[in-house]
């Protein structure tokens, strides 16, 4: 009896993308961040109404749209525009400066983590079907 699966009976869950499911999480909690700014802009920071919430909650919704978007490589690129909106927003509530330097920090570690996994699973693979009859 050999121990080894017959690649007919591979796991589907193999074609499910780490970078992916990593890059989506750290949308989503920044999407919590960024909508929270809203208030934060309104109160502390005396922006008008409108403003903060086009912002706050337009770069929320922004975040949830890439996070569900990310099958696509130009999403990525997107993301780290992201990146940049949330670290700008520094500039109305300064503590966003360290958050999103924080969130900047989490999304690039995703990206080429990510990268990196997905480049040793298929090179695993490729050894793994290499070595079937």
């Amino acid at each position: 009896m050999s121990d080894q699966v017959p690649t007919d009976q591979v796991p589907s869950n193999t074609e499910r993308s780490p970078r992916r499911g990593m890059a989506a999480a750290v949308l989503s909690l920044e999407a919590i961040t960024l909508g929270l700014t809203t208030p934060v802009m309104i109160t502390i920071a005396d922006v008008p109404a409108g403003t903060a919430v086009a912002v706050g909650l337009g770069l929320a919704i922004v975040c949830l749209l890439l996070a569900g978007m990310l099958r696509a490589e130009w999403a990525y690129l997107a993301g780290y525009v992201v990146q940049v909106a949330a670290i700008g927003l520094g500039f109305v509530i300064p503590v966003m400066f360290g958050l999103g330097a924080v969130f900047a920090t989490l999304w690039t570690a995703a990206d080429l983590l990510g990268r990196k996994i997905e480049r040793e699973r298929a090179a695993a693979w490729a050894a793994y079907r290499s070595e079937q009859p």
